[in-house]
């Protein structure tokens, strides 16, 4: 998208950025942070007056994982919110330890912090977390795996294989799909 279209007038910047980490321990760390800003400036009753370009919300997340994608900590903060309350809710966050990043995520993140039980902006950073988690722990598998001798052509070793999570997420990584075919042949499902 682009600003230089006539008669446009930037008004509301959100803004996403997420990392991911391995830990000396062997676990992960996967931070988040959401930032919103006004283009202009303007009272605000808890903070006195916000400036442009100023952070409305200053949120931040850290999901500590293992190879799994079991959740071993969360930590969670407000660092600038519209009201003085807003801090008070990122205790709750820690009551993920033990969960399983996977499928049904959105749905659990729902159950446990929907509405009055949660922060909308955490939520929102805890979803996309996820797929940074994915891009994480399942980068630095295959690259311990690159980085392992091959071994004889044939030569599973008797261990089976376990099918990757992220089979049928979307359509490139489909069961059926040239991607699975060529990169994970024991996974792949011909249509009828």
């Amino acid at each position: 998208m682009t600003e230089d279209s006539a008669g446009l007038e930037l008004l509301h910047k959100r803004d996403f950025a997420f990392e991911g980490y391995r830990r000396a321990d062997g676990h992960y760390d996967i931070e988040g942070r959401m930032t919103d800003r006004k283009t202009y400036a303007f009272p605000n009753d808890f903070r006195g007056e916000i400036q442009a370009d100023e952070p409305l919300h200053d949120m931040r997340i850290r999901v500590t994982l293992d190879e799994e994608f079991q959740i071993l900590e969360v930590n969670a903060e407000t660092a600038a919110g519209p009201f003085e309350i807003c801090p008070a809710i990122t205790p709750v966050f820690a009551s993920l330890k033990g969960a399983r990043i996977g499928r049904g995520w959105s749905a659990l993140l729902k159950e446990k912090f929907g509405g009055v039980q949660g922060c909308t902006h955490h939520v929102e950073l805890l979803r996309a977390l996820a797929t940074v988690a994915f891009q994480t722990i399942y980068g630095e598998q295959q690259r311990r795996r690159r980085a392992q001798p091959a071994t004889a052509p044939g030569d599973s070793s008797g261990v089976r294989k376990k099918r990757p999570a992220f089979i049928d997420t979307c359509h490139a990584l489909a069961a059926d799909s040239e991607v699975v075919k060529q990169s994970w042949p024991d996974f792949y499902q011909p249509k009828d």
